[in-house]
């Protein structure tokens, strides 16, 4: 079994997040790490290579394994910005406040620039997501 890549370490997000290549996808990944960490009241941290995490999750993997991850996230990438913020109560009425985005099946949720959407709603979103 291959070992886990989405894992906490020691990398600096302030670093990662200056060599963003596109300057508006840059930009807003600096508000986002504000707002996500004045939702949860954590700080920022590096989960494998291209994450930016906030607190952490424990659960048991279909395996039997325990897992961690962080119970809310982003990532800053070339198509999109990324969030990873689970399924809470209320969160198909946030989407329908929250303005341009996009949904996986796997339930990320994509925002092309924070300018699309209502970053209030965003905010609001991110700190329901933490508290589950």
């Amino acid at each position: 079994m291959s070992e886990r890549k989405t894992v906490a370490n020691n990398a600096s997000v302030k670093d990662f997040i200056a060599n963003v290549k596109n300057a508006q996808r840059r930009a807003d990944a600096t508000q986002v790490v504000k707002l996500m960490a004045k939702a949860s009241g954590k700080r920022a941290k590096m989960w494998g290579p291209s994450i930016v995490g906030f607190g952490e999750h424990h659960y048991k993997h279909a395996n039997g394994k325990d897992v961690s991850i962080c119970k809310i996230g982003f990532s800053p990438r070339a198509q999109a910005l990324t969030f990873y913020l689970g399924n809470f109560p209320e969160r198909k009425n946030q989407l329908k406040k929250l303005g341009k985005h996009k949904l996986s099946g796997g339930g990320c949720l994509y925002i092309n620039k924070l300018e699309d959407v209502d970053t209030e709603v965003l905010r609001d979103m991110m700190a329901r997501a933490y508290k589950l």
